[in-house]
């Protein structure tokens, strides 16, 4: 288990929102349960979003406060805060109808402030923040480690065709990248996940993950392949378990020292124990995520349990 986290900062930009499950309305949206999940897990950590000061506003911010997650100056405005209606499908699968408003404000942040960023899912697609979080990566990348998950939502991404070149051109950006077998899928229906591995490796990350539910987890890195069983659990629902494990991989990435531009080539380095250790530590953060009712990612000592 990752342990001796540095007190380096994590930035992480998208979308905040509330999960309506079963007419009950949590706080969500994936990079807010990222910044959650890196903060249980003990990675100080800042959200930059977009969400109102309505009554579901303020239970994101409670939420966030909890965890201890901090918010840029230009997060919370006069505005509706975004909905998603997710159902629950019998395996805990979860599907999502969406009442999205993504207009993030402008973010300067000065050389230094952060050691990484991470982006990803309907902040990473949906205009017009969608090239603010583009331009603001392409910024920061001279200083600072990039992660970044597509986590796919083919409702807000119009087709994949028109969806693509932007993944593709954050993939380019990024050092670490997470996606589900169901995002490939949808990105690339005549690909074998090791092909689009392959691709995106190609683009520049150092590291690609690629997570298949109970199937576990196939990663690619310089140094070859590597395969990760699923954490063995009841499921409950799936809702943040994906956010849950790119969280444990930017953890696992932390605890290694790797954060941060400096350590680009390091990471570049990983030899393949090391890559099972950062997705494994993936793995156990979404294994307790799925065995409880909504996204709760896990604190660093529920993780150690597990390995007890």
């Amino acid at each position: 288990m990752p342990h001796g986290v540095s007190a380096e900062r994590v930035l992480v930009v998208g979308e905040a929102l509330v999960d309506v499950v079963e007419d009950q309305a949590l706080p969500g949206g994936s990079p807010l349960n990222v910044a959650v999940g890196l903060q249980r897990l003990g990675v100080p950590t800042t959200l930059h979003s977009h969400f109102g000061a309505d009554a579901n506003g303020i239970e994101i911010a409670r939420h966030l406060e909890a965890s201890g997650v901090g918010v840029t100056p230009g997060t919370v405005g006069d505005h509706r805060t975004s909905v998603a209606e997710a159902t629950i499908a019998p395996d805990g699968a979860a599907t999502y109808r969406f009442e999205i408003d993504w207009d993030p404000a402008p973010l300067d942040v000065p050389e230094g402030t952060f050691r990484a960023v991470h982006t990803g899912s309907i902040g990473a697609a949906l205009e017009p923040g969608a090239t603010l979080v583009e331009t603001l990566l392409t910024r920061l990348r001279p200083t600072t480690l990039v992660t970044f998950d597509p986590n796919v939502r083919p409702q807000l991404m119009g087709s994949p065709e028109q969806a693509l070149p932007r993944i593709e051109r954050l993939v380019a950006l990024a050092d670490v990248v997470k996606a589900s077998d169901e995002d490939l899928a949808w990105l690339y229906p005549d690909d074998t996940v090791a092909e689009v591995q392959q691709r995106w490796l190609a683009l520049g990350p150092a590291l690609v993950v690629v997570t298949a539910g109970a199937q576990g987890a196939d990663a690619l890195a310089a140094s070859g392949p590597v395969h990760v069983p699923a954490f063995v659990t009841k499921v409950v629902d799936t809702i943040g378990a994906g956010d849950s494990f790119m969280a444990g991989l930017i953890w696992a990435v932390a605890t290694l020292g790797l954060l941060g531009a400096d350590r680009r080539d390091d990471l570049r380095a990983l030899d393949g124990s090391q890559v099972r250790q950062i997705v494994s530590t993936g793995a156990r953060c979404a294994g307790i995520t799925v065995g409880r009712p909504g996204a709760d990612p896990p604190t660093a000592d529920e993780v150690g349990a597990t390995l007890l």
